[in-house]
């Protein structure tokens, strides 16, 4: 039977306390033990189904959690309070000084960032190469490398990477990769095609509503326990845990995600096709002209569509500011960072999310400067939304 996570999330059952269809909201940073020992046990990782702490487990952390392992089909799962937060612990925690990380050259610029200029103070280097070119990937590797970092679909220039593929030079090398998969939730689950780690802004399209930051790392039993053990786990000691009242309203929204995402990519699609007809270089991996597209149709599952990330080259920045403001007065989404909102959302990739990128290496990953994300959202008539875009496509001089 084909792997479905919205059924995987469907038949989690998590009771409130008082038998509530949601569960209680913990409000407590810590918790009782009735005996001494189930305390010292709990502390070694020996008392199954306690919490000793709410920056180690707290229920409704666990219970989110819990949701999103059944939904990338990981044994377990662990939250944090941003999505930066679940990148750099999980990074960390597979590295030490002087180790080695393979890394997509396009990626976040927060992320790059981290890879590029913090790691340096633990000498730890990082060599960055095109992930779509898999020799490239293969040679990079060198007997100190750790990981593989990726994104299943690259931000902003929505590459597809061969998270099979990446998998298997991984093994072949004793190394972990990691997967960002924050852009393709449902739509592909990197874990059962050998991601060893999968990471995620839940600010993104798993919460959906843009109203709290959060992240969650997913992997084995081993690599969660480890990584919370209270003596040398790096989730533990660095502390980056989510607020469980986020984790309450994250986990209604996550079940919701299923149909969100069917509407995010039906809109994207349609969006990416008039774009392209009006003339406009549009990336999307749903189109057939897509480098990726042939690659994403052997790893998605299609009922959830290619997503709702679309990027449109304006030539300059300056086209871009002028196309994104007067969308936004034509009320046709937001001019501002971040993405996966019901409401669609716009930014000059090069001047913001991926600003921390040398402009350099933004032109060697092919970013051009009037490269704008668009993060379409969740219209009921995507067509009247086209004709407030096609509007302000003519004011601005693209088309006639």
């Amino acid at each position: 039977m084909k792997f479905d996570p919205a059924s995987q999330i469907q038949d989690l059952r998590h009771f409130g306390e008082y038998g509530d269809v949601n569960p209680s909201v913990c409000d407590s940073a810590t918790f009782t033990f009735m005996q001494a020992k189930t305390m010292v046990d709990t502390f070694h990782g020996e008392a199954e189904g306690c919490f000793l702490y709410s920056r180690h487990w707290n229920p409704s952390n666990k219970y989110l959690a819990d949701a999103m392992a059944a939904m990338e089909g990981t044994e377990s799962a662990w939250v944090t309070g941003s999505g930066m937060g679940a990148i750099t612990t999980a990074i960390l925690h597979l590295v030490n000084t002087g180790d080695h990380i393979v890394s997509s050259i396009t990626t976040y610029g927060g992320t790059f960032a981290f890879l590029a200029n913090y790691l340096k103070k633990f000498k730890i280097e990082v060599t960055f190469v095109d992930i779509t070119d898999l020799e490239a990937v293969a040679a990079a590797v060198r007997p100190n490398t750790k990981l593989i970092y990726t994104e299943t679909m690259t931000n902003p220039m929505l590459q597809i990477s061969d998270v099979s593929a990446l998998a298997k030079i991984a093994d072949n090398n004793n190394i972990k990769l990691v997967v960002d998969n924050t852009f393709t939730p449902m739509m592909v689950a990197p874990a059962l095609l050998g991601a060893h780690v999968v990471v995620y802004s839940l600010t993104k399209f798993v919460n959906g509503k843009n109203d709290c930051v959060a992240g969650a790392i997913c992997a084995s039993n081993e690599f969660i326990n480890s990584m919370i053990d209270v003596n040398d786990g790096t989730a533990m000691l660095l502390g980056p845990v989510l607020d469980p009242l986020r984790s309450s309203s994250i986990l209604k929204n996550i079940h919701t995600l299923h149909i969100r995402m069917k509407q995010h990519s039906y809109n994207a699609a349609y969006l990416a096709e008039k774009f392209t007809a009006a003339g406009i270089r549009t990336i999307y991996p749903g189109l057939p002209s897509h480098p990726g597209h042939e690659l994403m149709k052997t790893m998605m599952n299609p009922q959830f569509g290619f997503g709702g990330m679309i990027a449109i080259d304006l030539g300059t920045a300056e086209k871009a500011s002028e196309l994104m403001e007067d969308m936004e007065l034509n009320d046709v989404g937001y001019l501002a960072v971040s993405l996966g909102y019901f409401k669609t959302i716009f930014s000059n990739s090069g001047k913001s999310t991926s600003s921390e990128v040398p402009e350099d290496v933004q032109r060697k990953m092919g970013l051009s400067e009037g490269l704008v994300r668009y993060s379409v959202g969740l219209d009921n008539d995507i067509e009247r939304s086209w004709l407030k875009i096609e509007s302000s496509l003519k004011k601005v001089g693209f088309l006639k």
